[in-house]
């Protein structure tokens, strides 16, 4: 038996972003200021509560049109390349001045149209030109 398109039950939905830090107090508020976000509830319908501050910190859109981001303590710096990165929509001169690092510039003849920049702990990102 054939299903309509669009019928089909998947396994699982998304629900929020995770990203490790050594520093994860400093990259959240990092985050915060690049994004525009603020420290965010644990459970969207509870006030931020009093977190220690050992636990993962979650970061959210005020405007509610972005993710919650989830800013994870871990023990070992990051070495290798991302797996997963953010692409942003942003002003690469003001990321640069908040404490990111360009990892290449956009290269038109070979189809690049973005920057690839990471956060203070080095976890890249691409950065696009706003739409107009």
């Amino acid at each position: 038996m054939t299903k309509e398109p669009g019928t089909e039950t998947a396994p699982a939905r998304f629900k929020d972003l995770a990203l490790d830090a050594l520093d994860h107090q400093g990259l959240a508020d990092w985050w915060c200021a690049a994004l525009g976000y603020v420290r965010g509830p644990w459970e969207p319908a509870q006030e931020t509560p009093r977190r220690p501050r050992h636990w993962p910190v979650p970061i959210t859109d005020p405007a509610g049109e972005g993710p919650l981001i989830w800013l994870n303590p871990v023990p070992e710096p990051k070495t290798l390349k991302n797996r997963l990165h953010l692409d942003v929509y942003g002003d690469v001169a003001a990321l640069l001045d908040l404490g990111a690092t360009r990892l290449s510039a956009p290269d038109p003849e070979n189809g690049v149209t973005w920057h690839v920049l990471a956060d203070p702990e080095g976890n890249e990102f691409c950065v696009f030109t706003p739409k107009a």
